[in-house]
């Protein structure tokens, strides 16, 4: 096989989340406790880092992955979901891994998953965990894909894991309260394992408190503590509350005998995009006019992206927006700016949601703008439409950002 005929395999045969929703959901970790197996359980051969949370787990992931790297070690990071090539997923020391380990993977092991049905994810959690074995790595960081008690990912007995904070998002998986989603995402606390909370919230504040509690792991709130200010290439204000989390994460991992110094910090904020390849978060494409993109697609995000965005000098805001069908609209209206023009558009994948839906929800609502065929098309008018002085933001899912980037 060559390694599209492989991606092609992987995309047609394995129900995949990111394209069909809840059909590809599995709510139990039986799957990946048995793929686990026939890989002879490698991610139990490797040191690892849990990181789950509503809002900035791949950010969070990302910065740490950069600061290991800049104090020597060898790094596995595994994230979702990947923005234009499927390898963004397995990547080491910021190199993504290569198509022949791809190819290698699936022809080793397309019998099992043809026989057992696993799920795209369950899979890609069995091929990261099985390349960062066969590559060495000192550490893998190990992104949370959707909640954590049953995520794919939650069979691992991590060093640290780290919950950065709790939001309204995926609850039909998770629950409809913050106490309800907190009690999902503290399934990767494990015992006697320490564990960082990003932010303190008092709806689930006590829910982290006693779970940790129950399992005699330490807890910190990386909020609480006292940092010193560092900068990062990561622009986002709210990266500010991930910097937070990170260097609270940084101060537990020194008392489990990593050696990471404050330069290894400083280095690894200020260079996140050149070691690991990290895009689409506070993303500048062009400037007069200022184009910018993000993959913020729920409501805590959307708030600290918008705010952000508001906050800018400009003439005229144009907003490319696209959504996936399952996305709870009535939640991101409020937080979006009426007197921009937008640019509706339906991102290129299953899950998502037609542009005239989309065009006649947010007219519904009071706001202006045009659908388009694709997300590039609605792109090349919001540039005819700009002058230099106007903001051209992009953004609503991921997977629209992933078309232009």
């Amino acid at each position: 096989m060559t390694y599209q005929d492989t991606l092609s395999w992987m995309f047609s045969k394995l129900p995949m989340y990111q394209r069909q929703g809840k059909s590809a959901f599995k709510a139990n970790l039986d799957n990946s406790i048995s793929f686990a197996n026939h890989l002879n359980n490698p991610q139990n051969q490797i040191k690892t880092i849990h990181v789950g949370g509503t809002n900035g787990k791949g950010s969070t992931s990302n910065m740490l992955s950069s600061i290991l790297q800049e104090a020597g070690y060898k790094v596995g990071l595994s994230t979702s979901p990947h923005l234009k090539d499927f390898r963004e997923r397995i990547r080491i020391n910021g190199q993504m891994i290569s198509k022949g380990s791809v190819v290698e993977f699936i022809e080793s092991n397309k019998e099992y998953l043809e026989e057992t049905g696993l799920s795209f994810f369950e899979m890609t959690s069995g091929m990261a965990f099985d390349c960062f074995l066969k590559e060495k790595v000192d550490v893998a960081i190990i992104e949370v894909g959707l909640g954590g008690r049953l995520d794919s990912t939650n069979i691992i007995t991590p060093e640290l894991s780290i919950i950065t904070n709790i939001g309204l998002d995926h609850t039909q998986f998770l629950g409809d309260s913050l106490d309800k989603i907190a009690f999902e995402k503290a399934g990767i606390i494990k015992k006697n394992i320490p564990v960082v909370i990003g932010k303190t919230q008092s709806e689930t504040q006590s829910v982290f408190k006693n779970v940790a509690s129950s399992l005699e792991a330490s807890i910190s709130f990386a909020d609480q503590m006292e940092h010193p200010d560092y900068e990062s290439d990561l622009k986002g204000v709210y990266q500010k509350e991930n910097i937070q989390t990170v260097l609270q994460a940084i101060d537990v991992l020194r008392t489990l005998n990593f050696k990471l110094k404050d330069i290894h910090i400083k280095e690894g904020l200020k260079n996140v995009e050149i070691n690991t390849g990290f895009q689409g978060r506070w993303q500048i494409l062009h400037d007069k006019p200022l184009v910018v993109c993000d993959t913020a697609h729920n409501s805590e995000g959307l708030k600290l992206v918008m705010e952000q965005l508001l906050n800018l000098p400009y003439n005229k805001l144009h907003i490319v927006f696209g959504v996936v069908n399952d996305k709870a609209l009535e939640t991101i209206l409020p937080l979006l700016p009426k007197k921009a023009i937008y640019y509706f558009c339906k991102p290129d994948v299953p899950r998502g949601l037609d542009e005239n839906i989309l065009k006649s929800i947010f007219l519904e609502n009071g706001f202006k703008g045009l659908g388009y065929v694709s997300v590039n098309e609605a792109l090349k008018a919001a540039k005819r439409a700009s002058k230099m002085d106007d903001i051209i933001y992009i953004g609503g899912s991921t997977f629209v950002v992933a078309e232009i980037i």
